[in-house]
C-alpha cells in the first residue's frame, strides 16, 4: 500500500469552504470522493457525515425545513453528505442551506449527476462550486513519486489505467478492475435508466471499447444490439452521467468535405475499457495499442483542464476523404491541433495541408511517449 496521494482538487475546495456556497464533487464510485473529503477534514468535531444511500438520513433531510435543519446542526459547521444522488429533493435541500442557514457549509458527494436521478428540481446557480474528481491524474502520480518514475510507468497506465485502488494494490490490477467494472459501473446505470436487461448495457460498453478513437454510429450501435436509435442515445447520455465515458464532437464550419455532426467515445480510464473486453494483454502483443494510446491522452486531459480550470472547446477533425486530425482545442479563438503516436515517429508530421487552409493562424503538434509530459504536467 502506498503512502496517501495528495489529490489536485484538495487545494482548490478547501480555498472555497470561507464562503457561503454548497461545494458539489462528483465522479465515478471509487475515485477517491469520501477519502479526499477526509483528508482535508480530519477528525473535526464540527463536520457531520452523512451518507445518502441510508434510509434514516433520507428520511431526516427529505421533509426538512431551514428551522429544523437550524437545529438538528446546530452542533456543526459542515454538513458532508456521500452518495447525495439518493436524496430526495436535495436540490431544495441544497438551497435552504445556502440561502437559510449563513455559516454552515454543506458539501455533497454523487458518482452520478443529480438530474439524471431528477433531484434538482430547484436551481443551483450562484449556489455552488461544481468540482469532478477523476481516477489518479499523471500530475498527481508525478508529484507523488516523480515524473520519471510516472513515465515509466505509461505502459501499466494504458493496460491497467489509474483507480486509486489498482495504483495501490501491484500485482492485483485484474482481480480489482474486474470488480470495478462488473459492480461499480452498473448500480447508478440500473437504478436511475430503469434498464431491465444489464448485459445490453455490456454490450454496449463493449462495442465501445472497440471503437475508441473512431467515430461512433448510433445506427451501427443500434443495429448491432437490436434496439432503437433512441435507446442508444438514451444510454450513452446516462453512461456520460454516471462518469464512465465522454463524448467529443467533430468540428464543422461548413467548410468543403468536412465531417459535419461526427462523434467519438473514450473512457475516463483505461483499465475499465480494458476490463470491459478482457484484454490485459502487454503492448507489445496488441493491435491496438494505439487506441489506448490516444484514449489515455484524451482522458489525462480532461484531468489536467479541470483541475486547473482551463476553458477550452474541444474537437477532432475528419473530412469525407478521410483526412483527420485525433484532438483540436480552441481556446481564445485560435485552434491548436494535436496528433496522438504511440510509436517513436522519425519525421515529425506535418498538420494536413487542408486542414491549415481551411483555419490558417492553427497550431500542430504531435503528443508521444517522449514529450508528453510537456502537455499533461
Amino acid at each position: 500500500m502506498c503512502p496517501m496521494i495528495s489529490r489536485s482538487l484538495e487545494t482548490i475546495i478547501s480555498q472555497k469552504l470561507t464562503d457561503n456556497k454548497a461545494v458539489l464533487l462528483f465522479g465515478a464510485r471509487q475515485t477517491g470522493k469520501t477519502t479526499l473529503l477526509h483528508s482535508i477534514f480530519g477528525d473535526r468535531s464540527d463536520v457531520l457525515w452523512l451518507n445518502g444511500d441510508n434510509l434514516d438520513t433520507n428520511q431526516m433531510l427529505a421533509e426538512g425545513s431551514a428551522s429544523r435543519y437550524r437545529t438538528l446542526f446546530a452542533p456543526y459547521q459542515t454538513i458532508v453528505i456521500d452518495e447525495a444522488q439518493y436524496i430526495d429533493n436535495i436540490g431544495r435541500i441544497i438551497k435552504i442551506f445556502t440561502d437559510h442557514l449563513p455559516g454552515k457549509k454543506i458539501i455533497a458527494t454523487g458518482s452520478s449527476s443529480f438530474d439524471l436521478a431528477n433531484k434538482t428540481s430547484e436551481p443551483l446557480t450562484g449556489r455552488k462550486w461544481e468540482f469532478r474528481l477523476y481516477p489518479l491524474s499523471f500530475g498527481e502520480m508525478s508529484g507523488h513519486h516523480g515524473m520519471v518514475e510516472e513515465l515509466r510507468q505509461l505502459p501499466s497506465r494504458l493496460l491497467f489505467g489509474s483507480y486509486p485502488e489498482v495504483i495501490n494494490n501491484p500485482g492485483n490490477e485484474k482481480e480489482i478492475l474486474k470488480l470495478l467494472s462488473d459492480s461499480y459501473l452498473y448500480k447508478d446505470l440500473l437504478i436511475w435508466a430503469n434498464v431491465k436487461h444489464s448485459d445490453m448495457l455490456v454490450r454496449l460498453l463493449q462495442l465501445l471499447a472497440l471503437q475508441v478513437g473512431s467515430e461512433v454510429s448510433y445506427y451501427e450501435l443500434s443495429r448491432n444490439l437490436g434496439i432503437d436509435r433512441g435507446t442508444v442515445e438514451r444510454y450513452l447520455d446516462i453512461l456520460e452521467k454516471t462518469y464512465v465515458v465522454f463524448t467529443l464532437h467533430s468540428l464543422s464550419r461548413n467548410h468543403r468535405n468536412e465531417l459535419k455532426k461526427g462523434k467519438k467515445v473514450y473512457f475516463y480510464d483505461n483499465g475499465i475499457r480494458n476490463a470491459l473486453i478482457a484484454n490485459f494483454a502487454p503492448l507489445n502483443l496488441r493491435q491496438d495499442a494505439g487506441m489506448l494510446w490516444e484514449n489515455y491522452l484524451m482522458s489525462e486531459r480532461q484531468k489536467k483542464l479541470h483541475y486547473e480550470n482551463l476553458w477550452t472547446k474541444q474537437y477532432f477533425w475528419r473530412t469525407t476523404t478521410q483526412v483527420e486530425i485525433d484532438y483540436i482545442e480552441e481556446s481564445d479563438g485560435v485552434l491548436h491541433a494535436f496528433e496522438f503516436k504511440w510509436n517513436p515517429v522519425r519525421k515529425r508530421p506535418k498538420a494536413p495541408e487542408s486542414f491549415m487552409q481551411a483555419y490558417p493562424g492553427s497550431t500542430h503538434s504531435v503528443i508521444t511517449p517522449g514529450n508528453v509530459e510537456e502537455w499533461l504536467s
